[in-house]
């Protein structure tokens, strides 16, 4: 029992920092195709708002596994060494370059580093799903990788659209267009192909295979209507909301044709669980720490939720509240 609502604690905080980082990330990446610096400074300036509270749940995703299954974090972090220095280097530098291209505008070089290092973390993040998911094998850790970054490309695109206007809107609606495309192109190569590693999906049993099905099926309804959305001028937060769903909805599938498989080929949720003694231990201050960590995430996107537009000077001006 405690094992399994522990384990649904830390898909619940794996899902709010893929979607919450995972556009803020993708912004990043966006930075890396615009020429114009005043509009990848509106960009950065979406980022500035929100980044730290997006990333607690990195942070408590890491403990909670740590703590939580430390067999399987001892298991994984071997094999996964290189891509997860390369994310936490790359989060750190992302973390200093956004606080200094927000404050010194037009820092070209550190809206470089910000974009340059938002990518290497989301592939160094593909790179660590693929571990996880497939086990070994090279080729589809970079598989994912160019999955994982893809579908950061298009949350970003598609929270940029709903929040910002004229070249910067343009320009990140043609981009979540071709990069939700390319992240479903991708996404589906994984899932065909995780057959042929050490790691294959269990769909046995018709209540599993149907609850597959059906997210998969959510996941695809959530993909075409943000490329429906995208399009529409009318449609602002619907991309963004749109995409969530098909996000998670991915990420749920995956789980209903792994568990109780926590990390391939053969360690459980049950056989990986810490003792009871340390998981109510950790139960108090998880659940001290939880509630807070929600409340900055909606206070922060309350409080900006209008957004700020590109100023005719090329500076920022705060949108009017409606």
């Amino acid at each position: 029992m405690m094992s399994g609502i522990w384990f649904a604690l830390i898909l619940l905080c794996l899902l709010m920092y893929v979607v919450l980082d995972g556009y803020d990330l993708g912004i990043g990446i966006a930075t890396l195709l615009e020429r114009d610096a005043r509009h990848r400074f509106e960009m950065l300036e979406q980022v500035a708002l929100t980044w730290d509270g997006n990333e607690t749940w990195l942070v408590l995703l890491g403990v909670s596994l740590w703590a939580g299954f430390p067999p399987a974090f001892g298991t994984l972090l071997p094999h996964a060494y290189l891509p997860l220095v390369v994310m936490l280097f790359s989060l750190i530098v992302r973390g200093v370059a956004v606080e200094m291209a927000s404050q010194a505008p037009p820092g070209i070089g550190w809206q470089r580093a910000f974009g340059t290092a938002s990518l290497t973390a989301s592939l160094a993040q593909g790179a660590v799903l693929g571990t996880l998911t497939g086990g070994h094998h090279v080729w589809f850790s970079v598989l994912t990788a160019s999955a994982v970054a893809c579908g950061y490309l298009a949350l970003g695109c598609a929270y940029l659209k709903g929040k910002t206007t004229s070249g910067v809107r343009a320009r990140s609606t043609r981009a979540g267009i071709v990069a939700t495309l390319l992240a479903t192109a991708l996404g589906t190569a994984c899932l065909v192909t995780v057959g042929s590693t050490h790691a294959p999906l269990n769909l046995h049993g018709p209540g599993r295979t149907i609850a597959f099905a059906g997210l998969l099926l959510f996941a695809t309804v959530g993909a075409v209507t943000a490329l429906v959305t995208l399009r529409s001028a009318a449609s602002d937060t619907l991309p963004f909301a749109a995409l969530a769903t098909a996000t998670v909805a991915l990420a749920l599938a995956v789980v209903v044709a792994r568990y109780p498989v926590i990390l391939p080929p053969a360690l459980t949720v049950s056989g990986s669980v810490a003792p009871r003694t340390t998981m109510a231990f950790l139960a108090v201050g998880i659940g001290l720490n939880m509630p807070l960590i929600l409340f900055y995430n909606w206070f922060a996107h309350h409080a900006f939720r209008g957004g700020r537009h590109g100023a005719p000077d090329g500076g920022l001006a705060p949108q009017a509240q409606e």
